[in-house]
């Protein structure tokens, strides 16, 4: 009888065996076909990514330039035009204020729902917040209702943007090959170059009205971003799913609350992605933005000036990008972004003096020069930091990491600035003290670029890392 039940077990165990082999060789096949990227999956989620990243920063220079240029007399109309330029670099800020509980919210679903979904969402909540912002009325229609609604829109853009550019960096991050990952992952950026330099081209030919606030020719660049909706819409429609995350799928590892789990087992590294991001987010924002209205209201270099310097400094990011993208994979991401870091450091003074000097051309070129080190940074930024993070929690990571320093950088950078230029208008005399502003500016950007170089001698390398790792570098 013992005999019998032991052969009776053993007939059972091998009956069970090839079901259980079965179930291994089903969840291989799972991991091996979603594994499978061929050439025109990569390509496709790089146009896909930079579409959108071309309408963020598309919206991000039109918006500076419209704050520096024409948002004030439009929206927040003052006696005294350095309280109209506070006012509107506020509305600016509460853009970026509001960004960190985009990327909370979308970083989250990114995690949860895939990354396709999200970036769906957040692209046609940008493009119609910014499209809106072309048909709103001005102070003198509606009165304070007119700033009213463009912070209303502003909101609505800075929701969006929250996961935008972090969802395209990862998106590219887990589509590009291992060895090549810093070279395809920064070119999604490009299409920040490409909104930068479309917001820029455009502003440049309406610049050559003698006074745009005084026509609606202004709305015309925000209408535009109905184009740029409809394009990326149907790019994204076309894209499959990331293969990290369709992996995370097929292994059932997916987490309920990724947020959660963010902040159980990823505070170093969302803090060291704000300190990186301090130097990067900062000079970015003072470059693109308060640099313009220095020049136009300090120096008197109004006009097409402003425009101009960011379109030829876009067009040098062109060449920039990629560039850095494959320095990062031939020494690492850490040592190329410690570089450029260092780069914008040791140009800040320098670049502050020029400027001040008011000569159109020396302006232009310095801007151009400067703006290297920015994108040098941002194109780095496209593998190291989607490699920081875990496979479960990477959108949230990386979304949540940005955009706090954001806020902390970016936003708060040219509201800082324009509050240095009154004050130093109100101490030092409205001609001599706006112009010698230079100085506070230029230790403003080489703080916020030593916090940058500080934190990289804090960060792993993760070049080649295996972006199916669940734990954080």
């Amino acid at each position: 009888m013992e005999g019998d039940d032991m052969k009776q077990q053993s007939i059972a165990i091998s009956a069970a065996a090839p079901r259980a082999d079965e179930r291994t060789r089903e969840h291989t096949g799972a991991d091996a076909a979603q594994a499978k990227v061929t050439s025109a999956d990569l390509y496709r989620a790089a146009w896909a990514a930079s579409i959108g990243s071309a309408l963020e920063y598309y919206d991000f220079a039109l918006y500076n330039l419209a704050s520096a240029l024409i948002f004030g007399p439009l929206f927040f109309p003052s006696s005294d035009p350095a309280l109209g330029l506070i006012a509107s670099f506020g509305a600016y800020f509460i853009g970026f204020a509001i960004r960190p509980v985009g990327g909370i919210l979308f970083g989250a679903l990114g995690d949860r729902y895939g990354r396709k979904f999200v970036l769906m969402a957040t692209i046609l909540l940008m493009g119609v917040a910014s499209t809106l912002i072309g048909v709103l009325p001005t102070y003198a229609s509606v009165g304070i209702w007119a700033p009213i609604l463009l912070v209303g829109c502003r909101l609505l853009q800075g929701l969006g943007a929250g996961a935008e550019q972090a969802g395209a960096a990862v998106l590219m991050a887990e589509f590009a090959p291992p060895r090549r990952r810093g070279y395809f992952a920064a070119l999604p950026f490009m299409g920040v170059l490409l909104g930068t330099v479309m917001a820029a081209a455009i502003y440049f030919a309406l610049v050559r009205v003698e006074d745009l606030s005084q026509t609606q020719l202004w709305r015309v660049p925000f209408l535009l971003s109905a184009v740029i909706i409809a394009v990326a819409v149907w790019i994204r429609l076309r894209l499959r799913e990331s293969p990290s995350f369709a992996r995370l799928e097929a292994r059932k590892q997916i987490k309920e609350s990724p947020l959660r789990h963010l902040l159980r087992s990823s505070k170093p590294t969302v803090l060291k992605v704000i300190g990186l991001r301090m130097a990067e987010n900062g000079g970015s924002s003072i470059y693109q933005s308060l640099a313009i209205s220095y020049i136009a209201t300090a120096t008197g270099l109004k006009g097409q000036i402003g425009p101009l310097a960011l379109l030829f400094a876009g067009a040098s990011g062109a060449i920039v990008i990629p560039l850095a993208g494959l320095l990062s994979d031939r020494i690492g991401r850490v040592h190329t972004y410690r570089i450029f870091a260092v780069y914008q450091l040791l140009l800040a003074f320098p670049t502050w003096w020029v400027l001040s000097l008011g000569n159109a051309t020396a302006s232009i070129v310095m801007l151009c020069v400067t703006l290297a080190g920015v994108w040098g940074m941002f194109a780095t930024q496209g593998a190291l930091l989607p490699e920081l993070f875990g496979a479960q929690h990477r959108y949230a990571g990386v979304a949540v990491g940005r955009e706090l320093s954001a806020v902390v950088a970016g936003g708060i950078a040219p509201l800082v600035g324009a509050s240095i230029i009154a004050w130093a208008t109100t101490h030092w005399g409205a001609g001599h003290g706006t112009v010698l502003a230079w100085i506070p500016l230029a230790s403003y950007v080489a703080v916020l670029s030593l916090v940058g170089v500080v934190t990289t001698f804090h960060i792993p390398e993760t070049r080649g890392r295996n972006l199916d790792d669940l734990n954080d570098a």
